[in-house]
């Protein structure tokens, strides 16, 4: 009886390896991350992009590069038509703070941005103004974005990464309002071309 139990238990070896191995392969697996999966879900208010906008994001470098993808929406009854706003922003964070155990700030996010504004009223339909009645575009805008951001420090989820959530403030202006207030400065204020964003970021 010992004698059969002891050569079962041999013969069961190699499966028990092969067992293992494949936890094993599936759990590394499970670690890995594909390149075009978003790292980051953003939720954003105000900052020229919609009066709600949402979206997902990437980060690279260590997470000092971020590239974020926002579809932002605005009301008719505050544009004169309802507004769709998608914009691409690309920040760079050079740095980062302690603050504790669970905290973490951020105090510098600068970075270009990219956006196009679908239901404008003036959004140069072909015959609709006389040639070069509007001179720039009134649909797309390039601008350039600067803020901070206090991050809250959650642990690690199953694929490694950081479940981090953050809450951050954004100052930018565009192409269109630093021309205007390059015509016009005894009329229009540093005030009057800025634009202000809260958001909140969370990594998963």
């Amino acid at each position: 009886m010992s004698r059969t139990l002891l050569l079962l238990a041999l013969a069961a070896l190699p499966l028990a390896s092969a067992a293992q191995s494949t936890t094993s392969a599936a759990s590394e697996g499970a670690m890995e991350t594909p390149w075009y999966r978003p790292r980051h879900l953003i939720l954003q208010t105000a900052g020229g992009v919609g009066m709600v906008a949402g979206g997902v994001g990437y980060s690279f470098a260590k997470d000092k590069l971020e590239t974020d993808i926002l579809v932002g929406y605005v009301p008719k009854r505050y544009a004169g038509s309802t507004l769709s706003i998608a914009t691409a922003k690309f920040m760079y964070t050079p740095f980062a703070l302690p603050l504790g155990e669970k905290l973490r700030l951020h105090p510098l996010t600068v970075g270009p941005y990219l956006s196009y504004t679908h239901g404008t009223i003036n959004d140069e339909e072909r015959g609709q103004y006389t040639k070069d009645y509007y001179w720039f575009s009134s649909d797309t805008r390039v601008g350039f974005l600067a803020g901070s951001r206090l991050t809250y420090l959650r642990g690690t989820g199953a694929t490694g990464r950081p479940r981090n959530v953050s809450a951050y403030y954004e100052l930018g202006s565009n192409d269109l309002y630093l021309l205007s207030y390059y015509g016009n400065r005894r009329g229009l204020g540093i005030g009057d071309i800025l634009t202000l964003a809260l958001g909140l970021k969370a990594d998963f």
